[in-house]
């Protein structure tokens, strides 16, 4: 049996596997950057063993420091997880060479599946339904742009070697083939050392489906059911869920049987994950084959009870599958959020900076049989850094039916309390109580329908702000009494149980009176609004320095509230059901005064380019003088391992660059200035 592993890779996955290891009695061993050293990973294992520089070029990314660790440790296998080196042919063969077990498929595997060029033409061969497109090498931009034409726009150039949305974009025409192959060689080459790009048809209504596999050497393939994972930005997944709610079981039966067809093809051993495009009349179309375990992972674990990583160990140690076909039955609902650190204010650009809070919710059953789960490899006091990707947890959750799983989840999202970056948990929230994802309705341009514009927040309905602004009335309430309290005991008075407030909510204002309830049942109040006839019974957990708030309005009935809180001079900073507010609880005079307020200009920054994200400058396209005009490219910023291309929202003319090429920058540093 396998003694010690070493996880050749660091963050959430490492302690993923980590765990399975321990559970097994197996001893393990974390390697570690300088970026790394005090990372969640590296305290789990029972040994650790510094690599090199935070860039993963020089660290992670290096077989021969890896073969070192274990050399150094005896460690007697590798899990690489994902990413890095986990589909790296010429890394599982070093480790073969040098008597290590590699917990993942052999060299011709990976290489056969690791090229989506070869991985195609494989699959055709096995009978598995494929893409139309070009499966030749693209040459330079102006073949792309022949190709695409030829293909029939819209098209897809994706990087061979590529994986994780890195190397790929859509292009709709000359134009964005031109910059979309320029951009994908580019950031193909930066992440995979494999420049070579290909041209596949853009499916339009899609959805993005994947069938789990697991083999062994023996000759034994099954599949695990599928994994919808359509919710996508930047053609990075952001929500997944199995099983997926458009397969019926004739699909799922014949994606599965061709998964594990593919699998043989390439005698694949180990777990591994078949991916297709599937159209709205349930075509479906394969993709790629990632010979490793993927991100998303759980979900299947949830509903199927299989711990893919054990399985691992175990078909890398020679055992044969412990399961048939037979014996995989998909028990329940299961999502999983991706939690990264991303402003969602901000397009989504990648944020860097320390954990200054981070207390994700319970794990474990939490009532009425629902599941919460949470992978994760950072803390609170932990830092993000700009080297790596920016997940900082997957957050799962299990229901018996999808409806339960999606209120479990957007419980969760509302209990999970992050601060000090910048983070996606509004925006994961927004579409958890999204009509449309609700209902199951859903392609891989979910997010491009419904947030053209970016995401500026949830806009909450009358009555949702309604109970805010009573739940944080009550807050204020307690906040006022205890402050009042302590003045009485020094006067020896009496100290009010009730008061009028002024709540508001942006364009919202609610004038009530709110008061502790009669029945003197800690937590339990009386909030009569303006223009009601009688009070609402309302219900508030909030105690002085609390921070995350259970509430309830319209106390016995199915309307529960779980608020996120700071306080503030004039009230709280509320966070719920993806809305971020500003809750101001005013005296009556107090807010008379605050009408009368002029409102703050802001700076004007319209002759500013200004770098949207923390990040290293790769290229400035213009000089000082030039003529640009709107939509024109002029600088391309790397942050967390993506390329992002700055254009001109107008035509002008730049009068200074204050940056040079290969600086790092803040968030809103000066790149140029127009005149």
């Amino acid at each position: 049996m396998i003694k010690k592993i070493l996880v050749a890779n660091r963050g959430e996955i490492a302690c993923r596997v980590f765990k399975t290891a321990k559970r097994m009695g197996i001893a393990t061993v974390a390697v570690y950057s300088d970026a790394d050293k005090n990372a969640l990973h590296v305290s789990m294992a029972d040994e650790a063993v510094h690599i090199g520089p935070a860039a993963a070029s020089e660290s992670y990314l290096i077989i021969d420091k890896i073969v070192a660790a274990c050399k150094e440790t005896g460690a007697d296998a590798v899990h690489p997880g994902y990413g890095f080196l986990s589909e790296r042919a010429e890394f599982s063969e070093r480790l073969k060479q040098e008597g290590i077990i590699f917990i993942g498929p052999p060299k011709g595997a990976i290489e056969a599946m690791g090229d989506k060029i070869t991985s195609k033409k494989i699959a055709d061969e096995a009978g598995v339904s494929t893409v139309p497109g070009h499966m030749g090498l693209i040459d330079d931009a102006e073949h792309a742009i022949k190709i695409a034409n030829e293909v029939g726009y819209p098209v897809m150039i994706k990087a061979s070697a590529g994986g994780g949305g890195k190397g790929m974009r859509i292009a709709w025409n000359d134009d964005d083939a031109r910059e979309g192959f320029d951009r994908s060689k580019s950031e193909a080459a930066s992440s995979f050392g494999d420049d070579r790009i290909f041209i596949e048809k853009f499916v339009e209504e899609p959805r993005h489906i994947e069938i789990q596999v697991l083999a062994d050497s023996h000759g034994n393939c099954i599949y695990l059911g599928e994994r919808e994972c359509s919710i996508q930005r930047r053609n990075q997944k952001v929500i997944e869920e199995a099983p997926s709610p458009f397969l019926d079981e004739a699909t799922r039966k014949a994606m599965g049987e061709q998964s594990c067809a593919l699998s043989k093809a390439v005698d694949y051993v180990s777990a591994g994950t078949v991916e297709f495009i599937v159209d709205k009349n349930r075509n479906f179309y394969f993709l790629e084959m990632n010979t490793r375990l993927q991100v998303e992972h759980p979900v299947t674990e949830l509903i199927t009870g299989v711990d893919l990583v054990e399985q691992m160990i175990r078909v890398a140690d020679g055992e044969k599958l412990s399961l048939a076909q037979d014996d995989i039955s998909l028990n329940g609902w299961a999502m999983e959020s991706r939690l990264y650190a991303e402003d969602p204010y901000r397009n989504f650009l990648p944020s860097i900076g320390r954990l200054t809070r981070y207390r994700p919710p319970a794990e474990g059953d939490i009532g009425d049989g629902n599941i919460v789960r949470n992978d994760t490899g950072v803390f609170e006091g932990g830092e993000i850094s700009m080297y790596y990707d920016p997940m900082i947890a997957k957050l799962c959750t299990w229901g018996e039916t999808r409806d339960e799983a999606i209120q479990t989840m957007g419980e969760a999202l509302d209990m999970f309390e992050l601060e000090g970056i910048g983070h996606n948990l509004p925006f994961l929230s927004a579409v958890m109580t999204h009509p449309r994802f609700q209902s199951g309705n859903i392609t891989t341009a979910f997010i491009a329908d419904e947030y053209p514009d970016g995401f500026h927040g949830v806009d909450l309905s009358a009555d949702e702000y309604r109970a805010v602004a009573g739940i944080t009335a009550s807050m204020q309430l307690i906040e006022d009494i205890r402050k009042q309290a302590l003045r009485s005991i020094e006067l020896g008075v009496a100290h009010s149980q009730a008061a009028n407030y002024v709540v508001r909510i942006a364009d919202h204002k609610f004038p009530l009176l709110i008061g502790q309830a009669d029945d003197e049942i800690e937590g339990n109040f009386q909030v009569l609004f303006e223009g009601d006839e009688q009070a609402t019974e309302l219900y508030s957990s909030f105690e002085t320095g609390d921070t995350l708030v259970a509430g309830n309005i319209n106390v016995g009935e199915d309307e529960n509230y779980t608020l996120k809180a700071n306080k503030r001079a004039d009230g709280f900073r509320i966070r719920t059901r993806g809305a971020d507010l500003e809750v101001k609880v005013l005296t009556s005079r107090t807010a008379e005064l605050l009408d009368l307020m002029p409102e703050k200009q802001e700076a004007d920054t319209s002759k500013l380019l200004l770098c949207p994200m923390p990040g290293l400058v790769n290229a400035l396209n213009v000089s000082v003088g030039d003529k640009v005009e709107a939509g024109q490219a002029l600088a391309i910023i790397e942050a967390m391992k993506m390329e992002n291309v700055l254009k001109a929202e107008k035509s002008g003319v730049i009068k200074s660059i204050p940056v040079s090429e290969g600086d790092s920058l803040a968030v809103d540093t000066v790149i140029m200035e127009f005149e």
